[in-house]
């Protein structure tokens, strides 16, 4: 269902015990992907993308802080008119400095991708010049969406996607695969270490369980499962991505590991099984000079091993591990819906998807869940798990 205009506000509401949801007040037609973390000066701060739709080159990074259970005005922190920039990603580093990394490509070729990143010295207040953390190459684009992860050992990691370039066909992601980016001086210089046979499995969602070992997961371009793959050597090397028994839908997931050494994760409890139809990509709807008006949205059908584009985005669902991934338990939808995302048509509220989730603990233990709403508004979720019992 549509949102309440007057709860377009920012502010945190009770709600459910143990729960308070708040709406966004944002200056765009279009928000999605929300990220959000504590930063330097203790305050919870937010990022998203937002514009006309996704791919157009007025898609740009937004940021908005949370004071007094409310959250300010959205501040637009990128502005390239020739590319789409998205899935920015706020980085907290032990040095104090807050990086905002995010991506920039043409239109809605991900194959053109680059990582763009700029730094606050003061929590996000002022913010230094705009540069190219990785570029893209001949090969690929590079995209983001997961947190950057500091491991005992002080290591950097943060995982990448390839958007690999396929001759003569326009980028659907059927091709995409998964590396780490590993820093040993503090995000100085940065090598590569691919995720092998990792084709299909992105978003790369690491967690650190300690002692060198890692755990992550990955969103599945087919549809089908969320996948999982382990290191036990500080993130030098991967073993190849494995489907869980959680589904998938190819949209994002997001998991943390809580303070009392559980994880919890966040996402969409459907899958391609779930799907009546299924659409050309991600960018049927746009092409290189913005929206085609007259475009209606391709219902297809596609080959096995090709990206599944369409399947339902809802219901937005809770899940913990109490053994590093072993097995998890669903214990709350968050949202409910139809997660209709055969179009990524905001402007005649045509999309109803709930996707894309953030999650973070803050230093009083309350979790916190932010997601995209409809693709209008991004969306949230307070809770506090000893009161909803879990």
């Amino acid at each position: 269902m549509s949102v309440d205009k007057a709860l377009l506000d920012g502010r945190l509401r009770p709600g459910d015990p143990g729960r308070s949801d708040a709406y966004l007040d944002v200056p765009t037609v279009q928000s999605h992907a929300s990220f959000i973390t504590t930063l330097p000066d203790g305050d919870l701060g937010m990022v998203w993308f937002g514009g006309t739709q996704e791919g157009v080159g007025d898609i740009s990074v937004w940021f908005s802080r949370l004071i007094e259970d409310v959250w300010t005005a959205p501040v637009q922190l990128s502005d390239d008119a020739q590319h789409s920039e998205q899935n920015p990603v706020l980085f907290p580093t032990p040095g104090g400095d807050l990086w905002l990394l995010w991506t920039a490509q043409r239109a809605g070729d991900q194959d053109t991708a680059s990582v763009r990143r700029r730094i606050s010295k003061d929590s996000g207040q002022t913010w230094g010049e705009v540069e190219t953390l990785f570029p893209a190459d001949e090969r690929s684009g590079v995209f983001i969406r997961q947190p950057v992860v500091v491991t005992e050992s002080g290591r950097w990691l943060l995982g990448i996607f390839r958007c690999v370039k396929v001759p003569g066909e326009r980028w659907s992601g059927d091709a995409d695969t998964s590396s780490v980016m590993l820093s040993d001086d503090q995000g100085t210089t940065w090598r590569e270490v691919e995720v092998p046979a990792s084709v299909g499995s992105v978003h790369m969602n690491i967690v650190d369980l300690g002692g060198g070992s890692l755990v992550a997961l990955y969103r599945s371009r087919w549809a089908d499962h969320i996948y999982l793959s382990r290191s036990s050597d500080d993130g030098s090397s991967w073993s190849a991505p494995q489907p869980t028994d959680l589904p998938n839908n190819n949209s994002s997931i997001m998991q943390t590991r809580l303070s009392d050494g559980r994880l919890a994760l966040v996402f969409n409890d459907s899958s391609r099984l779930d799907a009546t139809e299924r659409r050309l990509s991600l960018y049927d709807e746009i092409d290189e000079n913005g929206i085609v008006e007259d475009a209606a949205p391709a219902v297809v059908e596609v080959a096995e091993h090709k990206a599944f584009w369409g399947a339902p985005r809802a219901p937005m669902t809770l899940a913990l591990s109490p053994d590093g991934g072993e097995s998890w338990q669903r214990v709350l939808n968050l949202d409910e819906g139809d997660g209709y995302c055969l179009t990524n048509n905001s402007r005649d509220g045509l999309n109803r998807e709930l996707s894309y989730p953030a999650i973070h603990q803050g230093a009083d233990g309350l979790l916190h869940v932010t997601y995209t709403y409809h693709r209008q508004t991004i969306k949230h979720v307070r809770l506090d798990l000893s009161r909803i019992g879990v």
